[in-house]
């Protein structure tokens, strides 16, 4: 009878019988990664590696105070006329490559900056304050396009494309099907061997950059037969015979980043412009787009401070019932929120930049960087519209483009719910 109810007797004392997972005062054996301290071995007596994720290099703080006054000389005034005609303006475009934004981490032997990665992620944030759309052209230009050569690429590739890319060259990561979206690698795109070249086959959609790209990383797979181990990663110029880019869409949002579809007919390319090698494409794809969650989490961040940055001050002018509308308490409670949410996804998106800055792994963090703030940033734009009443609503405020634009961050770059999914594959190895 003692042992009834899972009471079990040793001597005088009492013992409950429970697996050990559920000893609630011991201390479990596992640790979330991300709480664990780490010991950094010649830190520097001034302190910088330990301080605060805000704060920023000398360089680093220059580069983005350039940043916030070109976006407000040379985006601002062309903002509702590049959505209003979905086309990025050309002077924008040429003022990208002008101010080095289009090379931020590459050599300056390349005519790159020579900045670090967590710099880019200032730029992103800084351009989607006024225009998530030119944020875009930057981030994909420079996680994607230059990441890819820089990381994959031969000397030759580097010194044919890098200077390019620095210079007056967009580049179009090609990725997405029809039929393969989330699925990506099920992609039907074929490569067949013929010599000393490939023969493309194919098409691709949603196809960021591609109205304006000059060339293409295009992901095709040279043997159907492994799956997702053909698939290889090919350098394609957009004048070679047979790559065609389709009518661009008509998006709900970013709509002056041009979205198209790309279709490869018999394409020609030579053996030598394989990025990498033959079969390892599609971890060329996964190591890129892990890299690219950042840059999104900061245009996701970007767009969410632009929109409460403009709302704000327009609460505090509004007056009803005597008072400004930032005075009531609803409000400043609303407000309060809102921000303390902004605050916690730049920190997130920080923090995963400076662990991929510094080689420390950092895919959860960027997962949970990218899914936070395009969260955030929903939810920000939804209540700036709210927070502004019927001017909200109308064309004659950015509130409502913010609120178009945001959507796009829980689907590319990996859904919301592949993030999840991401963190909950990261959480399971750690526990």
């Amino acid at each position: 009878m003692a042992a009834a109810g899972g009471w079990l007797r040793s001597g005088a004392k009492l013992k409950r019988n429970m697996p050990a997972y559920l000893a609630s005062w011991r201390a479990s054996p596992c640790v979330f990664r991300s709480s664990k301290s780490e010991l950094m071995p010649n830190l520097a007596s001034d302190g910088v590696v330990c301080a605060p994720l805000q704060t920023f290099t000398e360089e680093e703080t220059m580069l983005k105070n350039m940043v916030t006054k070109f976006a407000q000389e040379r985006v601002a005034p062309l903002v509702q006329k590049m959505d209003e005609n979905s086309k990025m303006e050309d002077s924008v475009i040429q003022g990208l490559f002008e101010q080095g934004l289009m090379g931020i981490e590459l050599g300056e032997e390349y005519g790159g900056t020579g900045a670090s990665f967590f710099s880019i992620i200032l730029v992103v944030e800084e351009l989607a304050k006024v225009d998530p759309a030119v944020a875009l052209l930057c981030e994909l230009q420079n996680t994607l396009t230059n990441k890819l050569f820089t990381t994959y690429g031969t000397e030759e590739q580097k010194g044919t494309y890098l200077p390019r890319v620095a210079k007056d060259t967009i580049g179009s990561f090609c990725l997405s099907e029809a039929g393969s979206g989330s699925d990506a690698f099920s992609l039907k795109t074929r490569a067949e061997k013929k010599g000393d070249y490939y023969i493309i086959n194919g098409s691709k959609m949603w196809i960021s950059l591609a109205e304006h790209a000059g060339v293409f990383f295009v992901m095709a797979n040279t043997d159907p037969s492994l799956g997702y181990r053909g698939i290889t990663c090919f350098i394609v110029d957009r004048n070679t015979e047979g790559l065609h880019v389709g009518k661009k869409e008509d998006k709900l949002g970013i709509r002056a980043s041009s979205t198209c579809p790309v279709t490869f007919e018999n394409v020609k390319v030579p053996e030598t412009n394989i990025l990498g090698q033959v079969g390892q494409g599609y971890k060329y794809a996964i190591g890129m787009l892990n890299t690219g969650r950042i840059g999104i989490a900061a245009q996701m961040l970007g767009l969410a401070q632009g929109c409460f940055d403009h709302t704000i001050p327009y609460t505090k002018e509004r007056v009803q019932f005597g008072k400004s509308v930032f005075d009531f308490q609803g409000m400043q409670h609303q407000i309060a929120q809102v921000a303390t949410q902004l605050e916690a996804a730049r920190l997130l998106t920080y923090n995963a930049a400076r662990l991929a800055e510094t080689g420390r792994p950092f895919i959860k963090e960027a997962s949970m960087a990218k899914y936070y703030a395009a969260e955030v940033a929903t939810l920000t734009t939804s209540k700036c519209i709210e927070w502004m009443g019927g001017v909200g609503f109308t064309k004659n405020y950015p509130i409502e483009k913010y609120y178009r634009d945001c959507k796009i961050g829980t689907i590319y770059e990996g859904t919301s719910n592949i993030q999840l999914s991401t963190i909950a594959k990261s959480l399971a190895q750690e526990y």
